[in-house]
Formats: C-alpha cells, structure tokens, sequence
C-alpha cells in the first residue's frame, strides 16, 4: 500500500508539473506587440487591451465595425472594462496585383487623420471609409477619393491632409503596423487580440467572451 500511496503521490506532481507547463506555453503564445503612439479608442487605463488589424478593403473589417463595433462599444469600451487599439494590415490589394495599393493609401489616410486630430479624427475618417467601401477587386481609394471623404471630418485641414498624403508622410507608419502584424502571424482581417491572444471569429459574441475571460 506504501508503494502504490507513493507512485500516486509521483504521478499527481508529475500531472501538476505538466499543466502548469502548458499553462505557462499557453502564456507565452501571447502576441506582443508595440502600441506606443497608436489611435485608441476607450480608456488608457482600461484593464483588458483589443488590438485590431484591418485593411479599409476587407469587407469583413466592414461588417466588423459596423455590425459587431456598436455592441463591442457600449458593453466594455464606453464602460471602461476594455480599450482597443487600432493597426492597419493593408495587403489586399497587393494580393488582388491592382494597379494601385489603394489599401496603403486608405491606411495612409486615416494616420494622417491621427497625426492632425489624434484618435477621434482617425475614428471618424475610418468610418467614412468603411461606408464609402467599393469592391476589394477594384481600385478605389485613391488619393483624390480619400482627399473627398476626409473634407467633411471634424478636426482634419483639407491642405495639410492632402499634404500629408500626397507626399506619403505616414507611409512609414503604415509599414510599421502592417510588420507588426506579419511578426504576429497575421494571415487575414480583421484579426482582432485580446491581451496578445488572437480571437477565433471577430462576431461580438466571441470577441466579449474573450474580455470577459480576459478581466478574470
């Protein structure tokens, strides 16, 4: 009986010493990425963290902010519970081969909307560009279009916006996001981490359980 009390006692230290170890892995997989100077929405001090990656394209980053944002926003940003920081991963149309990035130029747009106004200007800019959407297989957010929706947002001049984009001013910024996004293993948007850990489905039914586990 001493034996087996024994080999019982070993293999239940044994059973801890692996789930702590793949809790530990599981803790590591966390993305970590840099958010300094980066448009927030919600509280700083807000204890659970969203970082989202979109391109102005996707149609999917589309029906994220304008379906599941809304409820995402009243249950957990305007409560403070948590904040999300926004990073854009223009590649789509690089992928379709268009003619021209207008993914960058759309990415461009809304840092140079930051640069001016900070994150409510961007905010605002990103809105009117995900309701202006066109085909992901068409160019159409060129300068001259995003230069025509961003006249009408609060806080942006017309003449240092068109500055700014026409001569690329936050084109460094742009690749600074989208290199964060290919370090973190981004292969799609809206990819959407909550506390580093990547979210399965971007619905906001999924997305506030991933707070609400977070805050725990």
């Amino acid at each position: 009986m001493l034996v087996i009390g024994t080999l019982i006692a070993i293999a239940l230290i044994a059973l801890a010493l692996f789930a702590a170890r793949g809790k530990s892995a599981q803790q590591t997989n966390a993305a970590s990425f840099n958010l300094a100077g980066q448009p927030v929405a919600g509280q700083a001090d807000a204890p659970v963290t969203l970082v989202v990656f979109e391109d102005f394209k996707c149609p999917n980053c589309k029906r994220f902010e304008e379906e599941f944002m809304p409820e995402l926003r009243s249950k957990y940003i305007d409560t403070g519970k948590a904040k999300v920081v926004s990073l854009n991963f223009p590649f789509l149309a690089e992928s379709a081969r268009l003619p021209v990035d207008d993914s960058k130029f759309a990415a461009q747009a809304v840092e140079c909307a930051y640069v001016q106004g900070g994150s409510e200007a961007y905010d605002r800019l990103k809105q009117i560009i995900f309701r202006a959407q066109g085909s992901e297989s068409e160019v159409w957010a060129t300068k001259s279009r995003l230069k025509d929706l961003a006249g009408s947002v609060e806080g942006i001049d017309p003449a240092k916006f068109a500055t700014c984009l026409d001569n690329d001013e936050t084109a460094a910024a742009v690749e600074a996001d989208k290199q964060q996004a290919e370090k973190a293993g981004v292969n799609g948007t809206p990819s959407v981490y909550v506390n580093g850990k990547l979210v399965q489905s971007y619905d906001a039914a999924t997305v506030g359980a991933a707070i609400d586990a977070a805050a725990q």
